[in-house]
């Protein structure tokens, strides 16, 4: 057994935790000094991941198997949220995704990954932070995607959902600066995971260049996040360009709001 480190970070809860990304977060923090409470649908495999963490970190790992698409199932994890005083760090990264393009997605489809994507992120997230505002410690790592900001790339459900996330992270931030709780949005680009797999396109069918493996992209989101960024985006080379972009949606918000109309929407004559 190698124990990684004796510092105490409380205890990080990983949703989506049995494969990909959710996985490795899990793994990673439990080398940094988290004990874990690690959730998704698929208990053997939980199992597994608990048994080979615990003998590579000596972290503890508690196994919550639940279907976080399920309001009863979710509404238990809620409550553990809750209750648990030891939780210092949400992992909101279970979700479902698709690159179907909308006219050939059934509306009920579409429903589940609202449910997923945003209700079970948005009910977990108020379930777990009026405890790190009380205890004035805490943080929030939520799971977008780069389709937050460039919708036009996948199914727009699923950008749509995405940027949700986002949005939702930036006002987070805001509300909790203030109150010693830390949140941030990761944007992943494509990546090596079986998202592609379950969407039915093949990951090898990508261009290589575009894809980023799994390990590297969940060790740039936590330098992101020990750097203290609201906005991780792993794969976007140019930093520059997300300031600018930010910037300018910045200068924007103090003329959003006017007692009259632009010019431009003046009555057209119609003679």
């Amino acid at each position: 057994m190698t124990q990684q480190t004796h510092t105490d970070h409380g205890t990080a809860v990983v949703t989506g935790a049995s494969t990909g990304m959710g996985a490795l977060y899990a793994g990673r923090l439990a080398r940094m000094g988290y004990d874990l409470i690690i959730v998704a649908r698929n208990h053997n495999r939980l199992n597994q991941l608990a048994e080979h963490i615990t003998t590579d970190s000596g972290r503890s790992v508690e196994v919550v198997a639940a279907d976080l698409a399920d309001a009863v199932q979710l509404a238990r994890v809620e409550e553990k949220l809750r209750q648990d005083a030891s939780i210092t760090l949400l992992v909101n990264n279970a979700g479902i995704g698709t690159h179907t393009p909308l006219l050939q997605s059934s509306a009920e489809q579409m429903t589940a990954m609202i449910n997923l994507n945003v209700t079970a992120l948005t009910r977990l997230t108020y379930a777990v932070v009026p405890g790190f505002v009380d205890r004035g410690r805490g943080a929030v790592i939520n799971i977008a995607s780069i389709v937050s900001v460039a919708p036009e790339l996948l199914n727009g459900v699923y950008g749509g959902t995405k940027a949700f996330v986002l949005a939702f992270t930036q006002s987070l931030h805001h509300e909790l600066a203030s109150k010693s709780v830390q949140v941030q949005a990761v944007l992943p680009g494509a990546t090596a995971t079986p998202f592609w797999d379950n969407g039915g396109l093949p990951v090898g069918q990508l261009d290589p260049k575009i894809v980023m493996s799994a390990q590297e992209m969940v060790d740039a989101a936590l330098t992101g996040f020990a750097r203290g960024e609201l906005i991780t985006i792993p794969s976007l080379q140019d930093e520059t360009l997300w300031t600018n972009y930010e910037q300018a949606r910045q200068a924007m918000i103090p003329h959003l709001g006017s007692d009259a109309p632009a010019p431009r929407y003046q009555p057209v004559s119609m003679h």
